[in-house]
């Protein structure tokens, strides 16, 4: 009876973990790494191989075999959008990702929407066949996201101070925040101080709180890691 009790306590426990398989680089990890960390949630996180899937990717996320994985109460939760919105309306306790207020949430869905395009044409460069095309695309979305941010800012003033850090932060910061090792890897200018003072601003400001700054991938490995990615495809377009 004893060792059934002490199998079930053990069960329970191991069924309240909340556990993220994810990949370091991966921004769609670090934007669920981050809620996570923001509202004080414990958690184990599992580096996955996503060169060698493991079978806890396709037994969790079989349809897309992707990460971010969240497990919790051992039931997986996927995609980041939904990850995030799934912690917050869970653990209500600590600060809130996204406003309670309909309208206020549905503007900050939409602009994280746009984030997502912005980052995915800024992704795009580095794989791109025609880099100067996938450049000019990145830089016209760039330049309407700046323009837009600014109804989050009637003051113009992106710092941190007297408020927390919401979903927006995040999607910018898991944007944005590894630019200077995407610079230096691929030698395009991203931020951009008079094309891009905001958002800039917003960055170095986000940069300075230990918790994001900690959060967002060592510079040097990133590098190394990019240029690899470079070099790969390079010689994948090279006929």
């Amino acid at each position: 009876m004893s060792t059934q009790k002490n199998y079930q306590r053990g069960k329970m426990g191991e069924e309240n973990k909340v556990t993220l398989h994810g990949m370091w680089l991966s921004p769609y990890v670090k934007r669920v790494e981050l809620a996570l960390k923001v509202k004080g949630i414990p958690f184990e996180y599992i580096e996955e191989d996503l060169s060698n899937k493991s079978p806890l990717i396709l037994k969790y996320n079989p349809i897309h075999k992707k990460v971010p994985i969240l497990v919790h109460n051992g039931k997986p939760v996927n995609e980041s959008f939904v990850i995030v919105e799934y912690i917050d309306e869970t653990w209500k306790n600590g600060p809130q990702l996204l406003p309670e207020d309909p309208y206020e949430r549905s503007k900050v869905r939409f602009w994280a929407a746009y984030i997502q395009q912005v980052m995915e044409c800024m992704l795009n460069i580095f794989t791109a066949e025609d880099q100067k095309k996938a450049c000019k695309e990145f830089h016209q979305k760039f330049s309407v996201l700046e323009d837009g941010l600014k109804t989050f800012f009637p003051g113009g003033n992106p710092k941190i101070e007297n408020r927390n850090i919401g979903l927006v932060d995040i999607w910018i910061i898991v944007a944005f925040g590894m630019c200077k090792a995407q610079e230096e890897a691929f030698g395009v200018n991203f931020l951009d101080p008079e094309k891009a003072p905001l958002i800039l601003s917003w960055v170095n400001s986000l940069l300075e709180l230990p918790l994001l700054k900690e959060t967002v991938p060592n510079h040097d490995k990133a590098v190394s890691f990019l240029r690899v990615l470079k070099e790969r495809s390079t010689n994948g377009q090279a006929h």
